[in-house]
């Protein structure tokens, strides 16, 4: 397998990645993913929110000063992703990016534990949380790029679903873990651990875990031995020089492959219908179908497992159809399921639907991160999946604006499903002209 640019050659002495190797890999997803689901969508969140934020003064509410923080942390990370994709071209680069991103996350969670039940902590837990959220994103920048070396052009599917999958079970366990441990129950103590909620105690404690917990499963990756590569030092790039860089390989990318240019932009806005579909899933739950605070919980943990069975599914399949047709399948089954969700109601509907259309989020995410592999050219791993993340970024505002806006056109909670499923249909429809090689052979 050739390697990344020409001063690099293949891995010497193997055409593939052990097993350990794409085992590490994939646990530093099995704990990042703790960071998610406990930290930015359903522990540390609520408790700014609803519990630090609940006496702020003003007229501003803590819910909108959430989402203020956290599109300041999208747009750093838009405009930190390309130049991090520079950077980490190199793959010596990659491993130590990553460790010093891993090391400010669980730095900056850890310190989440010092946040108390009082609106002056309000900002400050804002802004480990904006933190947080932006190093864990551009992460995943020198992370993806190492896919290339731990997979073959016949077997990145399915190390790309493997590792994916694993990410969804890290999300279940941690939830069941902090749920059980440190949030379950009622009273002046919470958990199996009985920690007093007075002051936070408790989901403080919580932010102390899951950084452990990262950690961790973080290190098997940090601390292995890299791959053996044919190479040459990696020229210095310095932080002007990764702009002057990035703007020569976009206009060289446009030039070589406009067809990666399109790809970037449909997958940026379908990849956003599916984070919606997760996001807001929740809320129509509770406010449509009727399902209970409670249930929406485990609801969550049955939606990661399925997700992950979907993503090794998908993985395998990839590798023998082509990620192309993996994707449409599993867009077109989307929309089918949300337009049917539309009209139906009750608790079993949602439950049913739901697990249907997360089944098929796991194989869109698998292998669209794979099919950006197989398309972008060898040497540009680290600054096509820096594109990627900022295209990703560039999208974020379309699912959340179209969700609202047809719940206010319709005046119905249940139109929100109509938007989401608009998002995926967009989405679908510009990546359908896109050329989409089944695998990269060798060169």
């Amino acid at each position: 397998m050739s390697e990344l640019s020409p001063t690099i050659g293949p891995p010497v002495g193997s055409a593939g990645a052990k097993r350990s190797r794409v085992l590490a890999w994939a646990m530093w997803d099995f704990g990042a993913t703790a960071i998610n689901a406990i930290v930015i969508t359903f522990v540390f969140t609520v408790y700014l929110t609803s519990t630090v934020g609940d006496d702020l003064p003003g007229e501003t509410s803590p819910a909108s000063w959430l989402g203020r923080a956290l599109a300041v942390a999208g747009l750093v990370v838009a405009l930190l992703a390309p130049v991090t994709g520079v950077w980490v071209d190199a793959p010596a680069r990659r491993r130590r990016a990553l460790a010093i991103l891993t090391g400010l996350v669980v730095m900056l969670t850890a310190s989440m534990s010092l946040i108390r039940d009082d609106h002056r902590y309000l900002w400050p837990g804002l802004i480990l949380l904006a933190c947080t959220a932006a190093c864990g994103e551009l992460s995943t920048v020198p992370y993806n790029a190492m896919l290339r070396d731990l997979s073959t052009p016949q077997t990145s599917g399915r190390v790309s679903g493997f590792g994916l999958a694993l990410g969804y079970f890290g999300s279940v366990l941690a939830l069941l873990v902090v749920y059980v441990g440190f949030i379950a129950g009622a009273g002046d103590t919470r958990g199996l651990l009985h920690l007093p909620v007075a002051d936070g105690q408790n989901v403080r404690a919580a932010m102390l875990l899951v950084a452990a917990w990262f950690a961790v499963f973080a290190l098997p990756l940090l601390i292995s031995p890299p791959p053996v590569l044919a190479q040459t030092p990696p020229p210095r790039v310095g932080f002007i020089g990764a702009y002057r860089r990035l703007w020569h390989d976009l206009r060289a990318e446009w030039r070589r492959d406009r067809n990666l240019v399109y790809y970037l932009g449909a997958s940026a806005i379908f990849r956003d219908g599916l984070t919606g579909v997760f996001t807001f899933g929740a809320v129509l739950g509770v406010q449509v179908y009727g399902v209970s605070s409670a249930d929406v919980l485990l609801f969550g943990v049955a939606a990661c497992v399925v997700a992950a069975v979907g993503s090794v599914i998908g993985g395998r399949l990839d590798d023998r159809v082509g990620s192309k047709h993996v994707i449409v399948a599993s867009l077109v089954s989307m929309i089918v399921v949300g337009l049917v969700l539309m009209v139906l109601s009750g608790v079993l509907a949602f439950w049913v639907c739901g697990l249907l259309l997360c089944l098929f989020i796991g194989p869109t995410l698998s292998s669209a991160r794979t099919l950006m592999l197989r398309m972008c050219a060898h040497g540009k791993e680290g600054v096509t999946f820096g594109f990627y993340t900022t295209a990703g970024r560039a999208a974020t505002f379309l699912a959340p604006w179209l969700f609202s806006l047809s719940i206010d056109v319709f005046d119905s909670p249940r139109a929100g499903m109509g938007g989401l499923v608009a998002v995926l249909v967009l989405g679908l429809l510009l990546f359908l002209p896109v050329r989409a090689p089944h695998r990269r052979d060798p060169v």
